[in-house]
Protein backbone atom coordinates (compact mmCIF):
# COMPACT_ATOMS: atom_id res chain seq x y z
CA UNK A 1 0.00 0.00 0.00
CA UNK A 2 1.10 3.50 -1.10
CA UNK A 3 3.05 5.82 1.64
CA UNK A 4 0.98 8.52 3.29
CA UNK A 5 0.72 11.29 1.27
CA UNK A 6 1.88 14.96 1.79
CA UNK A 7 -0.62 17.10 3.98
CA UNK A 8 -2.74 19.93 2.78
CA UNK A 9 0.12 22.74 1.64
CA UNK A 10 1.80 19.83 -0.94
CA UNK A 11 1.33 21.24 -4.60
CA UNK A 12 0.57 24.06 -6.86
CA UNK A 13 -3.60 24.73 -5.39
CA UNK A 14 -6.07 24.18 -9.04
CA UNK A 15 -8.50 26.62 -9.80
CA UNK A 16 -12.21 25.99 -8.72
CA UNK A 17 -14.07 23.41 -11.12
CA UNK A 18 -17.51 23.52 -11.90
CA UNK A 19 -19.78 21.15 -10.21
CA UNK A 20 -23.09 19.75 -12.25
CA UNK A 21 -25.71 19.29 -9.22
CA UNK A 22 -22.97 20.33 -6.22
CA UNK A 23 -22.35 16.76 -5.79
CA UNK A 24 -17.90 17.89 -4.83
CA UNK A 25 -16.94 21.57 -4.04
CA UNK A 26 -15.57 23.74 -6.41
CA UNK A 27 -12.93 24.55 -4.01
CA UNK A 28 -10.92 21.49 -4.35
CA UNK A 29 -8.37 22.18 -1.21
CA UNK A 30 -11.74 21.30 1.10
CA UNK A 31 -12.21 17.85 -1.01
CA UNK A 32 -8.44 17.49 -0.99
CA UNK A 33 -8.05 17.48 2.79
CA UNK A 34 -10.62 14.63 2.69
CA UNK A 35 -9.31 13.01 0.63
CA UNK A 36 -5.78 13.33 2.41
CA UNK A 37 -7.17 11.78 5.96
CA UNK A 38 -9.04 8.76 4.04
CA UNK A 39 -5.98 7.74 2.32
CA UNK A 40 -4.24 8.42 5.59
CA UNK A 41 -6.74 6.30 7.68
CA UNK A 42 -6.77 3.28 5.21
CA UNK A 43 -2.96 3.84 5.06
CA UNK A 44 -2.43 3.82 8.52
CA UNK A 45 -5.31 1.44 9.55
CA UNK A 46 -5.90 -1.44 6.44
CA UNK A 47 -9.19 -2.96 7.71
CA UNK A 48 -11.22 -6.50 5.98
CA UNK A 49 -13.01 -5.24 2.96
CA UNK A 50 -16.86 -6.10 3.20
CA UNK A 51 -17.81 -8.79 1.14
CA UNK A 52 -18.79 -6.63 -1.91
CA UNK A 53 -15.50 -5.10 -2.27
CA UNK A 54 -13.58 -8.29 -1.72
CA UNK A 55 -15.24 -9.82 -4.13
CA UNK A 56 -14.37 -6.68 -6.72
CA UNK A 57 -11.32 -7.31 -5.41
CA UNK A 58 -11.23 -11.26 -6.35
CA UNK A 59 -12.77 -10.46 -9.88
CA UNK A 60 -9.87 -8.10 -10.79
CA UNK A 61 -7.36 -10.15 -8.95
CA UNK A 62 -8.62 -13.41 -10.64
CA UNK A 63 -8.37 -11.78 -14.44
CA UNK A 64 -5.34 -11.42 -15.57
CA UNK A 65 -6.95 -8.84 -18.01
CA UNK A 66 -8.64 -6.55 -15.60
CA UNK A 67 -6.04 -6.85 -13.10
CA UNK A 68 -3.54 -5.36 -16.13
CA UNK A 69 -6.42 -2.97 -16.99
CA UNK A 70 -6.98 -2.06 -13.49
CA UNK A 71 -3.05 -1.23 -12.63
CA UNK A 72 -2.45 0.48 -16.16
CA UNK A 73 -5.71 2.88 -15.27
CA UNK A 74 -3.23 4.15 -12.05
CA UNK A 75 -0.18 4.43 -13.61
CA UNK A 76 -1.36 5.79 -17.04
CA UNK A 77 -2.37 8.93 -15.30
CA UNK A 78 0.48 11.06 -16.01
CA UNK A 79 3.05 12.04 -13.76
CA UNK A 80 3.37 15.79 -14.59
CA UNK A 81 1.39 18.51 -13.39
CA UNK A 82 -1.35 18.48 -12.60
CA UNK A 83 -2.27 15.26 -13.44
CA UNK A 84 0.74 13.88 -10.37
CA UNK A 85 -2.26 15.19 -8.15
CA UNK A 86 -5.79 13.90 -8.14
CA UNK A 87 -8.71 16.47 -9.33
CA UNK A 88 -9.05 17.35 -5.65
CA UNK A 89 -5.38 18.52 -5.54
CA UNK A 90 -4.34 14.99 -3.48
CA UNK A 91 -1.27 13.04 -4.55
CA UNK A 92 -2.95 10.40 -7.26
CA UNK A 93 -3.92 7.02 -5.61
CA UNK A 94 -1.24 4.58 -7.44
CA UNK A 95 -1.95 1.46 -5.93
CA UNK A 96 -5.15 -0.82 -6.72
CA UNK A 97 -4.44 -1.88 -2.72
CA UNK A 98 -5.02 1.46 -1.60
CA UNK A 99 -7.95 2.26 -4.16
CA UNK A 100 -9.61 -0.97 -2.46
CA UNK A 101 -9.36 0.14 0.91
CA UNK A 102 -10.58 3.53 0.13
CA UNK A 103 -13.42 2.18 -1.38
CA UNK A 104 -14.11 -0.05 1.52
CA UNK A 105 -14.08 2.96 3.87
CA UNK A 106 -16.32 5.07 1.99
CA UNK A 107 -19.24 2.47 1.50
CA UNK A 108 -19.52 2.33 5.52
CA UNK A 109 -20.21 5.78 6.47
CA UNK A 110 -22.73 8.27 5.13
CA UNK A 111 -21.98 11.63 3.10
CA UNK A 112 -20.95 14.83 4.99
CA UNK A 113 -19.60 18.16 4.70
CA UNK A 114 -15.86 19.10 4.94
CA UNK A 115 -14.29 21.86 5.60
CA UNK A 116 -12.74 24.38 8.01
CA UNK A 117 -13.89 27.32 10.17
CA UNK A 118 -16.88 28.90 8.59
CA UNK A 119 -15.96 27.18 5.08
CA UNK A 120 -17.68 24.16 4.45
CA UNK A 121 -19.17 21.88 1.39
CA UNK A 122 -20.66 18.61 0.53
CA UNK A 123 -18.44 15.55 -0.70
CA UNK A 124 -21.10 13.34 -2.29
CA UNK A 125 -19.18 11.59 -4.95
CA UNK A 126 -16.26 10.64 -2.62
CA UNK A 127 -15.27 7.53 -4.81
CA UNK A 128 -15.60 9.52 -8.18
CA UNK A 129 -13.21 12.07 -6.91
CA UNK A 130 -10.40 9.36 -6.66
CA UNK A 131 -11.22 8.16 -9.87
CA UNK A 132 -11.37 11.06 -11.80
CA UNK A 133 -8.34 10.85 -13.68
CA UNK A 134 -8.17 7.13 -13.70
CA UNK A 135 -11.42 7.60 -15.79
CA UNK A 136 -9.91 9.63 -18.00
CA UNK A 137 -7.07 6.33 -19.44
CA UNK A 138 -7.58 4.54 -22.08
CA UNK A 139 -7.24 1.98 -19.69
CA UNK A 140 -9.88 3.00 -17.17
CA UNK A 141 -12.42 3.43 -19.95
CA UNK A 142 -12.23 0.05 -21.03
CA UNK A 143 -12.31 -0.60 -17.37
CA UNK A 144 -15.12 0.69 -16.64
CA UNK A 145 -17.03 -0.28 -19.46
CA UNK A 146 -16.77 -3.81 -18.76
CA UNK A 147 -19.99 -5.42 -17.56
CA UNK A 148 -18.35 -8.13 -15.10
CA UNK A 149 -16.65 -4.99 -13.40
CA UNK A 150 -20.18 -2.72 -13.29
CA UNK A 151 -21.71 -6.19 -12.16
CA UNK A 152 -19.42 -6.09 -9.54
CA UNK A 153 -19.82 -2.63 -8.80
CA UNK A 154 -23.10 -2.65 -8.82
CA UNK A 155 -23.11 -4.88 -5.32
CA UNK A 156 -20.20 -2.69 -3.74
CA UNK A 157 -23.16 0.38 -4.33
CA UNK A 158 -25.95 -1.92 -3.01
CA UNK A 159 -23.94 -2.48 -0.22
CA UNK A 160 -23.08 1.39 0.14
CA UNK A 161 -27.35 1.96 -0.10
CA UNK A 162 -28.23 -0.66 2.30
CA UNK A 163 -26.15 0.60 4.95
CA UNK A 164 -27.72 4.65 3.91
CA UNK A 165 -31.10 3.26 4.65
CA UNK A 166 -29.79 2.00 8.24
CA UNK A 167 -30.33 4.03 11.51
CA UNK A 168 -26.74 4.27 11.49
CA UNK A 169 -26.09 6.36 8.40
CA UNK A 170 -27.97 9.30 10.39
CA UNK A 171 -24.63 10.11 11.70
CA UNK A 172 -24.34 13.36 9.60
CA UNK A 173 -27.82 14.43 10.17
CA UNK A 174 -26.64 16.79 12.68
CA UNK A 175 -26.19 20.28 13.15
CA UNK A 176 -22.61 19.99 13.31
CA UNK A 177 -20.34 21.97 10.86
CA UNK A 178 -19.93 19.04 8.78
CA UNK A 179 -23.63 18.44 9.21
CA UNK A 180 -26.83 18.40 7.08
CA UNK A 181 -28.33 20.66 9.21
CA UNK A 182 -25.32 22.55 10.24
CA UNK A 183 -24.71 26.19 8.90
CA UNK A 184 -22.90 25.33 5.50
CA UNK A 185 -25.79 23.32 4.65
CA UNK A 186 -28.29 25.45 5.78
CA UNK A 187 -27.15 28.39 3.91
CA UNK A 188 -27.58 26.08 0.55
CA UNK A 189 -30.69 24.61 1.72
CA UNK A 190 -32.75 27.90 3.80
CA UNK A 191 -35.91 27.34 4.83
CA UNK A 192 -36.00 23.30 5.14
CA UNK A 193 -38.16 22.68 8.02
CA UNK A 194 -40.56 24.76 5.89
CA UNK A 195 -39.68 23.36 2.86
CA UNK A 196 -40.14 19.75 3.83
CA UNK A 197 -41.71 17.04 6.35
CA UNK A 198 -39.59 16.85 8.99
CA UNK A 199 -39.13 17.33 12.81
CA UNK A 200 -36.76 19.84 13.71
CA UNK A 201 -37.45 18.79 17.34
CA UNK A 202 -36.26 15.50 17.14
CA UNK A 203 -33.23 13.84 16.41
CA UNK A 204 -31.85 13.91 12.55
CA UNK A 205 -35.12 15.73 12.44
CA UNK A 206 -36.95 12.88 12.44
CA UNK A 207 -35.65 10.91 9.35
CA UNK A 208 -35.09 7.45 10.03
CA UNK A 209 -31.85 7.06 7.84
CA UNK A 210 -29.83 9.18 5.17
CA UNK A 211 -31.72 7.28 2.40
CA UNK A 212 -35.12 8.56 4.47
CA UNK A 213 -33.55 12.32 4.21
CA UNK A 214 -32.57 12.38 0.37
CA UNK A 215 -36.25 10.85 -1.06
CA UNK A 216 -37.73 13.76 1.26
CA UNK A 217 -41.15 14.94 0.34
CA UNK A 218 -42.16 18.69 -0.32
CA UNK A 219 -44.88 19.64 2.11
CA UNK A 220 -48.30 19.73 1.23
CA UNK A 221 -49.16 22.88 -1.00
CA UNK A 222 -46.25 23.27 -2.47
CA UNK A 223 -44.81 22.79 -5.96
CA UNK A 224 -48.25 22.61 -7.25
CA UNK A 225 -49.86 21.92 -10.44
CA UNK A 226 -50.41 25.50 -12.30
CA UNK A 227 -52.21 23.89 -15.38
CA UNK A 228 -53.86 20.65 -14.15
CA UNK A 229 -56.40 21.22 -16.86
CA UNK A 230 -54.23 22.62 -19.64
CA UNK A 231 -53.43 19.33 -21.93
CA UNK A 232 -50.96 20.98 -24.16
CA UNK A 233 -48.53 22.32 -21.05
CA UNK A 234 -45.79 20.24 -20.37
CA UNK A 235 -44.36 20.43 -16.68
CA UNK A 236 -40.97 19.67 -15.34
CA UNK A 237 -40.71 15.81 -13.91
CA UNK A 238 -38.28 16.92 -11.66
CA UNK A 239 -36.27 19.92 -9.68
CA UNK A 240 -33.48 20.61 -11.76
CA UNK A 241 -31.04 22.78 -13.84
CA UNK A 242 -31.63 22.45 -17.75
CA UNK A 243 -28.34 21.00 -18.83
CA UNK A 244 -29.44 21.16 -22.96
CA UNK A 245 -32.65 20.63 -25.62
CA UNK A 246 -31.89 19.02 -28.73
CA UNK A 247 -34.05 18.20 -31.84
CA UNK A 248 -33.76 15.75 -34.92
CA UNK A 249 -32.54 12.96 -32.70
CA UNK A 250 -31.16 10.13 -34.58
CA UNK A 251 -31.99 6.61 -34.18
CA UNK A 252 -28.23 5.29 -34.05
CA UNK A 253 -25.47 7.96 -33.62
CA UNK A 254 -22.19 7.81 -32.24
CA UNK A 255 -22.25 8.57 -28.74
CA UNK A 256 -18.75 8.50 -28.72
CA UNK A 257 -17.80 11.52 -30.58
CA UNK A 258 -16.86 14.77 -29.09
CA UNK A 259 -20.24 16.68 -29.72
CA UNK A 260 -22.09 13.65 -27.54
CA UNK A 261 -25.04 13.07 -30.09
CA UNK A 262 -27.83 11.24 -28.11
CA UNK A 263 -28.44 7.56 -29.34
CA UNK A 264 -32.31 6.85 -29.26
CA UNK A 265 -31.65 3.11 -30.15
CA UNK A 266 -29.08 2.99 -26.70
CA UNK A 267 -30.50 5.40 -24.77
CA UNK A 268 -34.07 3.36 -24.79
CA UNK A 269 -32.11 0.08 -24.40
CA UNK A 270 -33.63 -1.02 -28.12
CA UNK A 271 -37.18 -0.83 -27.27
CA UNK A 272 -39.55 -1.65 -29.78
CA UNK A 273 -41.04 1.89 -30.15
CA UNK A 274 -37.78 3.38 -30.39
CA UNK A 275 -38.55 4.35 -34.33
CA UNK A 276 -41.58 6.25 -33.27
CA UNK A 277 -39.09 9.25 -31.91
CA UNK A 278 -36.79 8.90 -34.60
CA UNK A 279 -36.34 13.09 -35.76
CA UNK A 280 -37.60 14.63 -32.19
CA UNK A 281 -36.56 16.04 -29.36
CA UNK A 282 -34.58 15.10 -26.02
CA UNK A 283 -34.75 17.64 -22.95
CA UNK A 284 -32.30 16.95 -20.40
CA UNK A 285 -31.78 18.13 -16.66
CA UNK A 286 -29.85 17.27 -13.73
CA UNK A 287 -30.52 17.36 -10.25
CA UNK A 288 -29.07 19.03 -7.39
CA UNK A 289 -27.44 16.88 -4.32
CA UNK A 290 -29.48 19.27 -1.98
CA UNK A 291 -32.46 19.51 -3.56
CA UNK A 292 -35.76 16.69 -4.09
CA UNK A 293 -34.84 13.81 -5.79
CA UNK A 294 -38.41 12.15 -6.83
CA UNK A 295 -40.02 12.05 -10.26
CA UNK A 296 -43.62 13.07 -11.25
CA UNK A 297 -45.49 12.57 -14.65
CA UNK A 298 -44.93 15.52 -16.58
CA UNK A 299 -48.38 14.99 -18.47
CA UNK A 300 -51.76 13.27 -18.23
CA UNK A 301 -51.78 9.51 -19.38
CA UNK A 302 -51.45 6.03 -19.28
CA UNK A 303 -47.89 4.18 -18.38
CA UNK A 304 -47.51 1.64 -21.64
CA UNK A 305 -43.72 -0.24 -19.97
CA UNK A 306 -41.46 1.04 -17.48
CA UNK A 307 -37.90 -1.16 -17.48
CA UNK A 308 -34.60 -0.83 -15.78
CA UNK A 309 -32.11 -0.66 -17.54
CA UNK A 310 -28.49 -2.08 -16.11
CA UNK A 311 -24.95 -0.04 -16.50
CA UNK A 312 -22.07 1.54 -16.15
CA UNK A 313 -21.32 3.74 -13.27
CA UNK A 314 -17.85 5.51 -13.97
CA UNK A 315 -17.75 5.36 -17.41
CA UNK A 316 -17.11 8.86 -19.13
CA UNK A 317 -17.17 10.02 -22.89
CA UNK A 318 -13.93 9.05 -24.85
CA UNK A 319 -13.32 12.68 -25.88
CA UNK A 320 -13.93 13.82 -21.87
CA UNK A 321 -10.93 12.07 -21.47
CA UNK A 322 -6.61 12.25 -21.75
CA UNK A 323 -5.07 14.37 -23.24
CA UNK A 324 -7.61 17.24 -21.42
CA UNK A 325 -9.58 15.25 -19.28
CA UNK A 326 -12.72 16.65 -17.44
CA UNK A 327 -11.49 17.36 -13.60
CA UNK A 328 -14.80 16.71 -12.51
CA UNK A 329 -16.01 13.67 -14.41
CA UNK A 330 -18.87 12.69 -15.45
CA UNK A 331 -20.08 16.52 -15.55
CA UNK A 332 -19.01 17.32 -19.38
CA UNK A 333 -20.66 13.64 -20.31
CA UNK A 334 -23.89 14.08 -19.57
CA UNK A 335 -25.57 13.15 -23.29
CA UNK A 336 -23.09 10.72 -23.15
CA UNK A 337 -24.07 8.93 -20.16
CA UNK A 338 -27.65 8.45 -20.92
CA UNK A 339 -26.63 5.75 -23.36
CA UNK A 340 -24.58 3.95 -21.03
CA UNK A 341 -25.29 4.26 -17.59
CA UNK A 342 -27.81 2.33 -15.15
CA UNK A 343 -31.12 4.48 -16.07
CA UNK A 344 -35.00 3.85 -15.64
CA UNK A 345 -37.21 3.88 -18.48
CA UNK A 346 -41.47 5.21 -18.11
CA UNK A 347 -43.31 5.23 -21.43
CA UNK A 348 -46.38 7.26 -21.33
CA UNK A 349 -49.13 7.76 -23.52
CA UNK A 350 -50.02 11.20 -22.98
CA UNK A 351 -53.64 12.06 -23.22
CA UNK A 352 -53.11 14.55 -25.07
CA UNK A 353 -52.73 13.30 -28.75
CA UNK A 354 -50.44 15.84 -30.02
CA UNK A 355 -48.20 14.72 -27.44
CA UNK A 356 -48.75 10.76 -28.30
CA UNK A 357 -46.24 8.78 -26.64
CA UNK A 358 -43.08 9.90 -25.21
CA UNK A 359 -40.23 8.66 -22.67
CA UNK A 360 -39.33 9.75 -19.57
CA UNK A 361 -35.85 8.54 -18.89
CA UNK A 362 -33.90 8.42 -15.16
CA UNK A 363 -30.30 7.93 -15.26
CA UNK A 364 -28.08 7.09 -12.41
CA UNK A 365 -25.01 8.79 -12.43
CA UNK A 366 -22.03 7.74 -10.26
CA UNK A 367 -22.24 6.59 -6.63
CA UNK A 368 -24.99 4.63 -5.48
CA UNK A 369 -27.58 6.48 -7.85
CA UNK A 370 -30.34 3.50 -7.77
CA UNK A 371 -33.45 3.84 -9.52
CA UNK A 372 -37.22 3.00 -8.21
CA UNK A 373 -40.13 2.97 -10.22
CA UNK A 374 -43.41 3.18 -8.59
CA UNK A 375 -45.70 3.17 -11.31
CA UNK A 376 -46.61 -0.02 -13.58
CA UNK A 377 -48.01 -0.41 -17.20
CA UNK A 378 -51.75 0.47 -17.77
CA UNK A 379 -51.63 2.47 -14.73
CA UNK A 380 -53.20 5.52 -15.19
CA UNK A 381 -50.97 8.88 -14.34
CA UNK A 382 -51.87 12.85 -13.65
CA UNK A 383 -49.85 15.67 -14.28
CA UNK A 384 -47.42 15.86 -11.59
CA UNK A 385 -47.94 12.70 -9.63
CA UNK A 386 -45.27 10.80 -8.29
CA UNK A 387 -43.64 8.12 -10.47
CA UNK A 388 -40.28 7.15 -8.63
CA UNK A 389 -37.25 8.61 -7.53
CA UNK A 390 -33.28 8.60 -7.27
CA UNK A 391 -32.04 7.34 -3.97
CA UNK A 392 -28.73 8.72 -3.41
CA UNK A 393 -26.49 9.16 -5.76
CA UNK A 394 -25.39 11.65 -9.24
CA UNK A 395 -28.78 11.70 -11.44
CA UNK A 396 -29.90 13.69 -14.64
CA UNK A 397 -33.14 12.72 -16.63
CA UNK A 398 -34.67 13.06 -20.21
CA UNK A 399 -38.02 13.58 -21.40
CA UNK A 400 -38.16 12.38 -25.27
CA UNK A 401 -40.64 12.88 -27.14
CA UNK A 402 -41.97 12.26 -31.11
CA UNK A 403 -40.87 14.48 -34.30
CA UNK A 404 -44.75 14.97 -34.52
CA UNK A 405 -44.67 17.07 -31.35
CA UNK A 406 -44.49 20.43 -31.95
CA UNK A 407 -42.94 22.40 -28.81
CA UNK A 408 -42.23 25.38 -27.73
CA UNK A 409 -39.88 25.62 -24.89
CA UNK A 410 -39.80 28.21 -21.65
CA UNK A 411 -37.16 27.13 -20.32
CA UNK A 412 -32.98 27.10 -21.84
CA UNK A 413 -29.64 25.33 -20.70
CA UNK A 414 -28.88 26.41 -17.20
CA UNK A 415 -32.01 27.51 -15.94
CA UNK A 416 -32.80 26.17 -12.77
CA UNK A 417 -36.36 24.72 -12.65
CA UNK A 418 -39.19 23.60 -9.64
CA UNK A 419 -41.28 20.58 -10.07
CA UNK A 420 -43.89 20.57 -11.42
CA UNK A 421 -43.00 24.51 -13.41
CA UNK A 422 -44.14 25.00 -16.82
CA UNK A 423 -41.25 24.08 -19.66
CA UNK A 424 -42.96 23.73 -23.17
CA UNK A 425 -46.26 23.98 -24.79
CA UNK A 426 -47.48 21.80 -27.52
CA UNK A 427 -48.67 23.32 -30.82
Amino acid sequence: MQSLPPGPSHGAELPPRRRVGGWLPCDHRLVREYVRKKVAQVTRSPAKLVAPVQQLSDIIYGDPVLLLQAKAMLVEVPTTPPYNMDPTGNPEIRDLDTLLQAINAIVQEPPAFVGAEDQYELVGFPINAILDWPMGTKSGMVFFWNPVVNAALKQVLNYWSAFLASPASTSTLTTNSDGWFGPAATSLMPNFAETFICDPTKPAYGFASFDAFFTRLFRPGLRPVPTPDVPNVIISACESQVDQIVSDVQLVADFNLKGQPYSLENMLDGDPSVSQFVGGTVYQAFLSALKYHRWHAPVDGTVVSTRLVPGTYYLESPFEGFPNPDPAATNNSQPFITSVAARALIFIQADNPAIGLMCFVAVGMAEVSSCQIEVVPNQKISKGQEIGMFHFGGSTHCLVFGPQVKLNFSVAANDNVNLSSPIATVG
